[in-house]
């Protein structure tokens, strides 16, 4: 399954925040999740990548983003604080709200599991949230400052070495993580997840049990053995997003989030609703559901086939099942068929085989590749019933298309 990494940008209190969108190339989409990443990380951590790649295998489309100040988003890290990151997610959650679907999952790892259990309360949609290696609250940062935070506070900013890299850190900031306290937790009314490693030497496993003891079922426990609390190791990753996915499955809503009619379709209808203020569509049969969208090239999110696309299907799928019918019933050797097609508009006086008043006109190549043990006779016959599939006389008929308001 392939994966589509799409980069975004949206605000967060008038700063520019720089994220990744990954999808699988499949229409069908368990849910949306929102990953927040490690104190001082980015959206590009070891961890935070692989974890939202295992997931999009498992067919969730996840949205990882740099915090203020951190990796390719704008601003300035010594301005931010513990506030401000809960703010940059529910920014996040209004921008996938806006141009995708909100997110019904919400993951952080280490400070970003407190960030998104606080976050969670000022969006609505969510319905599960998994913390991975998480502190019961924001004021376990105090530890990391170490000697740091007295200076911190004595005169007013100071530059910290937190995992090797340099931080300035203002007063302010200490005084937000004190000012944190914890009574979202028992408020949560979401399913949670807790995953921790016994031997995390960053945030001890006895903060994953203050959390357990205060939240309310469900919630839920993992240990995650000898992981260290990056999560370096590619196994430990995978399993995170394995155990994730197959617990929430049991939280969120079991239809595609593609919006369905409350109405079933009657046989032969086809319904389009809107997905985004842009070109993505939910597009809905009876039995199915998928998406339609523009390429980013001309203002799309690339999220599934074009309109052209979807006309060049039908066509192709067409002429494919008529050709099998048509073969099963005169018993033709016919291994496999290959249907290939282009949409182009060209000159008129260009197209040879084409009556045209107008200067261009609308051609589509259709190439067909039978595949078998089959005689030149049998082999232009099929070309022949490629010409008499229903869809086919369909386009050639001229259809009248009438329009009405409902």
């Amino acid at each position: 399954m392939a994966v589509k990494r799409n980069k975004v940008e949206f605000e967060s209190n008038g700063i520019k925040l720089a994220g990744l969108l990954e999808s699988s190339d499949s229409d069908a989409v368990r849910a949306y999740a929102l990953f927040a990443h490690c104190f001082t990380c980015s959206k590009d951590i070891a961890a935070a990548s692989r974890i939202s790649r295992a997931l999009v295998a498992l067919g969730y489309t996840v949205l990882r983003f740099d915090f203020t100040g951190l990796g390719n988003s704008d601003g300035d890290f010594s301005n931010t604080n513990f506030s401000s990151n809960v703010e940059d997610l529910v920014a996040a959650a209004d921008f996938l709200r806006s141009e995708f679907q909100a997110p019904q999952l919400l993951i952080g790892h280490s400070l970003g599991g407190a960030a998104v259990l606080k976050a969670a309360e000022s969006i609505d949609e969510v319905t599960a949230i998994a913390t991975i290696g998480a502190p019961f609250d924001a004021q376990h940062v105090s530890k990391q400052l170490g000697s740091d935070l007295e200076k911190v506070s004595i005169e007013g900013e100071a530059e910290v070495d937190l995992a090797g890299r340099k931080f300035k850190i203002k007063k302010q900031f200490v005084d937000d993580i004190r000012s944190q306290n914890s009574n979202h937790i028992a408020k949560l009314r979401r399913a949670l997840l807790i995953l921790h490693s016994p031997v995390d030497e960053t945030v001890n496993i006895a903060e994953a049990e203050k959390l357990y003891v205060e939240a309310k079922h469900p919630k839920s426990f993992i240990s995650l053995d000898k992981a260290d609390h990056l999560l370096s190791q590619r196994e430990d990753s995978e399993y995170v997003a394995a155990c994730i996915s197959a617990w929430a499955s049991r939280f969120l809503p079991q239809e595609n989030v593609i919006k369905q009619s409350k109405s079933k379709l009657s046989k032969g209808y086809v319904k389009v609703d809107e997905r985004n203020k842009h070109f993505a569509r939910d597009v809905q049969t009876d039995n199915h559901v998928w998406i339609a969208d523009e390429p980013i090239s001309v203002g799309g999110h690339d999220l599934g086939p074009n309109p052209y696309e979807h006309l060049l299907a039908g066509l192709g799928a067409c002429t494919s099942m008529t050709l099998r019918m048509y073969a099963n019933h005169k018993n033709l050797a016919l291994d496999d068929i290959e249907v290939q097609l282009n949409h182009q508009r060209s000159h008129a006086e260009d197209c040879e085989d084409c009556e045209s008043k107008s200067k261009f006109v609308d051609v589509i190549e259709r190439n067909i590749t039978l595949k078998g043990d089959l005689t030149d006779a049998q082999r232009k016959r099929l070309l022949e019933i490629a010409d008499r599939c229903p869809v086919h006389l369909t386009m050639e008929n001229n259809p009248k298309i009438v329009t009405n308001e409902v």
